[in-house]
């Protein structure tokens, strides 16, 4: 067997340290910073060298990010996947915080799980791994058999990893700092109330459990999507035990060569699951990173991690139905009409109408072109995306757009990658005629 990869040198590097998760204001943001920085060494070394990414470099910089876990490595992952402008070294190091960043020691794991489920901790931690399969940003996962002998994916929170995230939203405003580089100029309360709520809601397992146990009911049977069962009686707080999936990653499945019937399937129904389950369903899961797919040799795709999902009220939802049928409409008293009534925009108040219509035509992007295409975004078309976005953001917007603008852009990254083909437009059509 070869040297391996820098990507899975990395990963197994990241396995050999131990994760102690700071949860200090000022520890956090001197971290931060401290990442911040090798961040921009590397993107100033470029990626047109020609030579081998630095490993030991690198190594310092998701280590960095994945000792903070929380907001940081969530952060690292969207950049990971979205960010085409990146060196090419530094979006494949800060890919393996989809799936790994610096362990708790397997002592703290089965002292957690034994305290959330002192009837049941025993038997779970009986034939346990102790190499965990995945480290994220708040919880690991390892591989364990339950008493029926039935393979399970076990995810153990952090300890005081709510803690840290409260710290990154206190007084340092580390998350505030973080939006801002994203939204420049943009008014960002209301997003930044909505992020921690619903960072802070991930750190729940009871609710996380509910959450996938409801996907897992909207997609039983599915043709293409795996969501996996929850088992409630090994569930708490703190750990969550689902059936376990062996499948392969999201750039390894790109690497075999899929044909193309393959993509578009697949592309569909991951559009289904992001898009269609808010509009038919009110239920949003808010984390489209590659990381969180497994690619079955039956030709499905397991679904994980379902920490931050969202559940709408049906009048928000049928308001976004609106909106949507609104851009494709494209008719001055249809837009006007939505802006109102999602409050972009207030009555007697004068606005730039023809801007705003381009911004939210920017936000919907490809999706409003009547014809099978794939979505090919390169670093021009992202860049005029993310110019689009930060613009709409200085509409008075919900907080809920958030995650709205999370999930549009990053499935159509994942999308773009898959190379998959669709006539996205009547996809979409299709659902909010359900709203």
């Amino acid at each position: 067997m070869g040297d391996p990869t820098p990507r899975e040198a990395l990963r197994r590097a990241l396995l050999q340290r131990e994760g102690k998760l700071p949860t200090g204001t000022l520890a956090r943001l001197s971290r931060t910073a401290g990442a911040m920085l090798r961040s921009g060494r590397m993107m100033m070394r470029g990626d047109d060298s020609g030579q081998e990414p630095d490993l030991e470099q690198a190594l310092a910089l998701v280590a960095s990010i994945g000792q903070l876990k929380g907001v940081a490595m969530k952060m690292g992952q969207i950049m990971s996947y979205i960010d085409v402008a990146l060196p090419e070294q530094l979006r494949d190091a800060l890919a393996v915080l989809q799936t790994h960043s610096p362990p708790m020691a397997f002592s703290q794991v089965a002292e957690i799980v034994r305290a959330d489920l002192p009837d049941r901790g025993a038997a779970l931690l009986a034939d346990m791994e102790a190499e965990p399969l995945a480290a994220a940003s708040i919880g690991q996962v390892h591989r364990a058999m339950l008493p029926s002998g039935q393979p399970v994916a076990v995810k153990v929170r952090y300890p005081e990893v709510d803690r840290a995230i409260e710290a990154d939203f206190g007084a340092s405003r580390i998350g505030v700092t973080m939006a801002a580089l994203f939204y420049p100029g943009s008014r960002i309360e209301g997003f930044i109330q909505e992020a921690k709520a619903r960072f802070l809601e991930e750190c729940d397992y009871q609710h996380e459990a509910r959450s996938q146990a409801r996907f897992a009911e909207i997609y039983a049977g599915h043709p293409t999507l795996l969501v996996p069962d929850v088992h409630r009686p090994y569930c708490g707080d703190r750990v969550l035990t689902t059936s376990f999936v062996q499948g392969i990653g999201f750039e390894d499945f790109l690497a075999q060569g899929p044909d193309q019937d393959s993509r578009d399937r697949l592309g569909v129904a991951l559009f289904q699951f992001y898009v269609g389950t808010l509009f038919c369903h009110g239920l949003y899961n808010c984390d489209p990173h590659p990381g969180n797919y497994l690619f079955l040799p039956d030709s499905r795709a397991a679904m994980l991690d379902y920490g931050c999902t969202r559940s709408f009220e049906p009048a928000f939802v049928r308001k976004l139905a609106r909106l949507t049928a609104a851009v494709h409409a494209d008719t001055r008293e249809a837009l006007h009409a939505a802006f109102l009534d999602l409050g972009m925009v207030r009555h007697g108040k004068a606005y730039d109408f023809s801007v705003a219509r381009d911004l939210v035509r920017g936000f919907y992007g490809p999706m409003l072109e009547d014809r099978e295409q794939a979505i090919a975004l390169g670093e021009q078309d992202m860049g005029a995306m993310m110019r689009s976005k930060r613009q709409l953001m200085k509409l008075t917007l919900p907080g809920e757009f958030l995650f709205l603008f999370r999930i549009r852009f990053g499935l159509m990254s994942v999308l773009a990658r898959l190379g998959a083909r669709a006539n996205w437009y009547r996809l979409e059509r299709e659902f909010i005629r359900q709203a």
